[in-house]
């Protein structure tokens, strides 16, 4: 579950990204329309007023006729300063606000000596420059020039655009917090940007990394780190395909994912919460259920063995014995049973009681445990004061001596035992061996260890005896 919400964070991440870049393109798309479609009046403009300085009759009409004629209402657009008309000389001679021109030379002026020195240049963008017939006005020039019949260079009529026109154009644009939208020349020259900056506008970028991709390609989009205020941003941006300029759009990264943060700090704490809930619960409930096994493993135990001496008890003894005999006869083998006896235990129960004889039974079974050391061997508690031992892959000359030393250390324990000949609890034992070539089961070698017990009970007891049923 963490795994997929990390990739579904993943992707929504990825998704915000490519909202912000349609988005970007367009908003830029937008302006660009609005730019270019603008731009294309004022250069019809300019190419009227052409035509009409080269029109003998409108040049011999009337100064305020020939306003009229060479200046339509174009003239009068908002954002839109003076249109005027400039000799060879950078003269004003004609100009759209008075039928006076007004006394300025603009000789100096870059759109000026664009046309003057190239005679192919079509419609000039200049530059952002301060007006000085408008009092400073940030500017741009949009220009064409006046050649005379001959081809020589007779003038210049250029259209001042104010800068305020692309300052309110993408103040209307929803960027974000932290996003920027710019119109740049293609020489580098920052015409306008939002957020807006005085000290920005006119300065050359083009040795920033980012103008090194607007140049790259005629539209595009990337991640990079603006020059101007170090934001790293999502650019989008557009060369115009008819004017030297270029458009662009930039989403911050902090504004993309701000939403996206903030969706992802909620799921990521939730399922972070829920991963922990769910492994705590996964320890809780492993831990229960290692308490449960550990209760069923120890049920299980107690099932199997006798709850007073910790042997198997009866019931697990036959299991043993039918396992037993079913790999004797598979392999040919032989196995031996003893049957341990305890001696004249109920007069020891009369004389020192019940609980004292459990006390005997445990350590006799003790005894029993620790003499018998192949691990397949196995001991039994066959019910009272009886046991069984069962000694897998043991012949009955082996199985004589373990006998003895198993009824030596129940001897050697010293309990006191009054009623006995011998004046401690002793034992005595009857040993049985099993090989397969017999025709019996199971219960006629427990018969057999019986009926040794018995030979040793009616000899003198504390005793092993042993019987023996392999073939001649």
């Amino acid at each position: 579950m963490v795994a997929i919400c990390a990739v579904s964070l993943y992707q929504s991440r990825l998704d915000a990204m490519a909202r912000a870049r349609d988005t970007s393109r367009n908003l830029a798309i937008i302006a660009e329309r609005d730019i270019e479609r603008n731009f294309e009046l004022y250069a019809l403009s300019l190419d009227a007023v052409v035509d009409g300085i080269n029109d003998p009759e409108v040049m011999q009409s009337s100064p305020r006729l020939r306003r009229e004629v060479l200046f339509d209402r174009a003239a009068t657009a908002t954002y839109l300063g003076s249109v005027l008309v400039l000799d060879a000389a950078g003269d004003v001679i004609i100009d759209s606000g008075s039928d006076v021109p007004r006394k300025a030379n603009f000789a100096d002026r870059m759109y000026f000596t664009v046309h003057r020195d190239n005679p192919n240049v079509g419609v000039y963008v200049s530059d952002p420059y301060y007006s000085r017939l408008r009092g400073g006005s940030p500017s741009i020039a949009l220009s064409r020039r006046i050649s005379r019949p001959d081809g020589s260079f007779a003038g210049v009529v250029m259209v001042a655009i104010q800068l305020d026109y692309f300052h309110h154009l993408f103040a209307g644009l929803s960027l974000g917090p932290h996003g920027s939208v710019a119109l740049i020349g293609r020489n580098g020259a920052m015409i306008m940007r939002q957020p807006y900056d005085v000290h920005v506008i006119g300065r050359n970028i083009r040795n920033a990394s980012t103008f090194r991709h607007f140049v790259s390609e005629p539209e595009g989009s990337f991640s990079d780190i603006s020059t101007i205020d170090g934001v790293q941003r999502l650019y989008y941006f557009k060369n115009f395909p008819h004017l030297p300029l270029i458009i662009m759009v930039a989403d911050a990264h902090a504004d993309i994912y701000a939403a996206w943060r903030r969706r992802a700090i909620t799921i990521g704490s939730l399922i972070a919460a829920f991963a922990v809930a769910f492994i705590g619960l996964s320890f809780a409930l492993g831990a229960q259920l290692q308490r449960r096994m550990r209760a069923e493993s120890e049920l299980a135990m107690l099932a199997r063995t006798d709850g007073l001496t910790g042997l198997n008890n009866r019931r697990t003894l036959g299991e043993i014995l039918e396992h037993e005999w079913r790999r004797a006869r598979r392999t040919r083998s032989v196995f031996s049973l003893l049957f341990v006896d305890v001696d004249q235990f109920k007069a020891y129960n009369d004389t020192y009681g019940h609980q004292a004889g459990d006390d005997a039974l445990t350590a006799i079974a003790k005894c029993i445990s620790e003499n018998i050391r192949q691990p397949a061997d196995s001991a039994a508690r066959y019910g009272g004061e009886e046991f069984v031992i069962v000694l897998p892959d043991t012949t009955p000359e082996r199985a004589a001596p373990i006998a003895e030393k198993i009824r030596t250390a129940i001897s050697d324990l010293g309990i006191e035992h009054t009623g006995s000949e011998y004046g401690r609890v002793t034992a005595s034992i009857g040993a049985a061996a099993w090989t397969p070539d017999e025709d019996g089961d199971v219960t006629a070698v427990i018969h057999a260890a019986d009926q040794a017990l018995y030979r040793a009970k009616a000899t003198g007891r504390n005793k092993v005896a042993l019987f023996t049923a392999l073939p001649a």
